[in-house]
């Protein structure tokens, strides 16, 4: 069963140097329908102008991650990490115990355009941690590229639960295809352009939870970049509920 969430369903803000679509509840966006969706708790349209960005602000027990779509994120915390993130790089800050970041544009004439998102961690207390790696178009054209998982196989990023994250480009008659065991659900979310997923056509900024199904196929694509979560078979995280 695949569930839309069409892209102008999402929760909207405008601060002037922020826009940002809400795929879940998040700030002063509240909707009792839309509270994540098993680990997975946010997604974050972000459109950051020059010069601007999120001033340094604490987290605990969360797993957060950014991909950049344009520009550039700068990005400091308080474990000293210091980096910048392009497109194509997969930026995760696990919070653990606590940590405090900020992540601001650099540019003085050009927008970042990212996503933020954060899952719920297995477990509460860990000590904070920072990764971060570039995945180059080629190993995602025409493929969904493993970039997060619970061991890191595959060259991906460790993830403090069990969810899998696969990124993907797909254009023309690129197809592509996985596999999901049958107990586990899925949320895939259409970064940018349009694909066809099982059938169902998604355009950019659209999501779907999907729900008893055992591959999910990719083509179609028009110009799109997606992300595809493979999660635990549970509506809403018990750490967040």
């Amino acid at each position: 069963m695949i569930e839309i969430r069409h892209a102008n369903e999402r929760g909207h803000a405008e601060h002037g140097w922020l826009s940002s679509r809400h795929t879940f509840s998040f700030a002063n966006y509240y909707d009792p329908q839309q509270i994540g969706f098993s680990d997975l708790l946010v997604i974050n349209d972000d459109r950051v102008a020059p010069g601007r960005g999120f001033g340094k602000h604490p987290h605990r027990d969360m797993e957060i991650f950014s991909y950049v779509l344009e520009g550039a994120l700068e990005h400091k915390d308080s474990m000293g990490t210091g980096s910048v993130i392009v497109p194509g790089d997969v930026q995760v800050m696990s919070a653990g115990t606590g940590v405090a970041h900020s992540e601001y544009n650099p540019s003085a004439s050009e927008r970042v355009h990212f996503l933020q998102i954060w899952i719920a961690p297995s477990v509460k207390g860990a000590t904070p941690r920072y990764q971060q790696q570039h995945f180059s178009a080629d190993e995602k054209r025409g493929k969904l590229r493993l970039v997060l998982s619970p061991e890191g196989t595959e060259g991906s990023l460790q993830l403090r639960q069990d969810a899998r994250v696969y990124a993907g480009l797909f254009n023309g008659a690129e197809q592509a295809s996985v596999d999901l065991d049958a107990d586990r659900y899925a949320y895939v979310h259409v970064a940018r352009g349009a694909v066809t997923v099982n059938g169902v056509r998604l355009a950019e900024g659209d999501g779907a939870r999907i729900r008893n199904e055992r591959t999910l196929s990719f083509s179609g694509g028009d110009d799109a970049e997606v992300l595809v979560f493979d999660l635990r078979n549970n509506e809403v995280s018990e750490l967040w509920s």
